[in-house]
């Protein structure tokens, strides 16, 4: 597909998997305007080099900046590495730390390789925006600064809480949306790109580029997709996270783990399957016609291919199959039996409606999950899981310690657990569901 698509073409094109356009009618103008004249779109994406790695949910709005690049328009990642150490407080409820510039650097140079996994490199610009902000005078500062009120600013969601709260806001939190603004400023950016998230920041630059007097850029959002536990946002640090860079197996295997409703969520926030396409796979799976094991093998297969290869994708597919639907335990799931004691007591940082919706403690006969050995009986928390009703099968529950997405009482264990007899009572998290267990005779 080019720019030589027609503009109802391109725009059924771009809305698929899109949150919200503002507006559409000045995305239509803008595609007809390029249409006549053959000038393409300048489409911008900004991404602080806050963390070294990406994971799946950074590529949502990356694949639609590539589908901006397949209809033929000029795509720009530009990366955040003046803004980066200010500190993005999207979604912050308390100041974030500045990271360094050593940091930012070492991140940047990561980024920039992983992103031509999905974008064109002999088509992309790549861009920083230390370029034009480190030539900024203390006097463009404060006239950048005179384009927006403190009122305006106080309108973001973070910032009208914390106020009324009373917890701080750093002075400097306040000129990050001004700075990202100011991005689309210096690029005469066309359309900018980002998370649903963004929309506060992505509209601070439709108001800056007028006060410069610029035409306003089109803000097209993309959602926030879900981690493997179906709940929360994709993020490394609640561990429901597919990284981009990790082996064909691993990302495999993580895709098998999620559940089938969301699995249709990824189908359209993470391959070019087209919506149609998608609602017919839906039809079959309800009718009996298809098996959502079947799909979900696909779309893992799709998944590793585009960050690796056809091949590597088949072989992590027949390397699942093998491990994982005979009930075989892979050989990297750790092996060391931690022991009980480490885990009793813990924090297990419970939600009060799961204490109510499991009274009492679900009796589980030792036989069951207790298996002998030289210096200790073990627990093998597979069978425990399944026995528990957390995981649909033995190997589901491999997946899950394999995942770190198990906790008994509040920390994460391995295939094996070390216990004294009797076994005390143990509360289990897999993802946001939960069981009192006791081990019984």
């Amino acid at each position: 597909m080019s720019n030589f698509a027609s503009v109802d073409e391109q725009i059924a094109y771009l809305k698929k998997g899109a949150a919200e356009i503002i507006r559409e009618s000045e995305l239509r103008a803008k595609l007809e305007k390029s249409r006549a004249t053959g000038m393409p779109l300048r489409v911008k994406l900004g991404m602080d080099p806050t963390a070294p790695d990406l994971h799946l949910g950074h590529t949502v709005v990356l694949r639609k900046l590539k589908h901006f690049q397949d209809l033929g328009h000029t795509v720009i990642f530009l990366i955040g590495d003046f803004t980066g150490m200010i500190g993005d407080p999207t979604g912050r409820s308390a100041t974030r730390p500045p990271l360094t510039r050593e940091q930012i650097d070492q991140n940047a140079e990561t980024y920039k390789a992983q992103v031509f996994k999905i974008l064109d490199s002999a088509k992309t610009v790549v861009d920083f925006n230390s370029r034009w902000f480190s030539k900024f005078s203390a006097e463009d500062m404060i006239r950048l600064t005179a384009k927006y009120t403190v009122s305006q600013m106080l309108e973001r969601e973070e910032f009208h809480k914390r106020f009324h709260e009373e917890k701080p806001i750093a002075m400097h939190e306040l000129l990050y949306p001004l700075a990202q603004g100011y991005d689309s400023v210096a690029l005469e950016a066309d359309v900018e790109l980002g998370g649903t998230d963004q929309k506060f920041n992505l509209l601070v630059g439709r108001e800056l580029q007028r006060a410069y007097g610029q035409e306003s850029q089109v803000v097209l959002t993309t959602p926030i997709l879900e981690g493997l536990d179906g709940v929360n946002k994709m993020s490394k640090s609640l561990r429901n996270a597919v990284g981009i860079h990790e082996p064909p197996l691993e990302m495999y295997g993580k895709i098998m783990s999620i559940s089938d409703d969301i699995m249709w969520r990824y189908y359209e926030l993470l391959t070019d399957v087209q919506v149609p396409e998608i609602a017919r796979m839906k039809n079959e799976v309800g009718a009996g016609a298809a098996h959502p094991m079947t799909l979900k093998k696909e779309l893992a297969r799709r998944i590793v291919a585009e960050f690796h290869s056809a091949e590597n994708a088949t072989k992590a597919g027949a390397d699942w199959a093998k491990q994982f639907q005979k009930d075989e335990v892979p050989e990297d799931v750790e092996e060391v039996a931690v022991p009980l004691e480490s885990v009793v007591g813990g924090s297990t940082n419970l939600e009060i409606q799961d204490l109510i919706d499991n009274p009492g403690y679900m009796p589980i006969p030792s036989r069951e999950v207790l298996i002998s050995a030289p210096s200790a009986k073990l627990i093998r928390v597979d069978k425990l899981l399944a026995k528990a009703g957390l995981v649909e099968s033995i190997s589901d529950g491999v997946r899950k310690i394999k995942q770190r997405a198990v906790q008994i009482n509040g920390q994460v264990p391995g295939l094996h657990l070390a216990v004294p007899l009797p076994v005390p009572e143990m509360t289990i998290r897999v993802g946001r569901r939960i069981k009192k267990v006791q081990i019984v005779a």
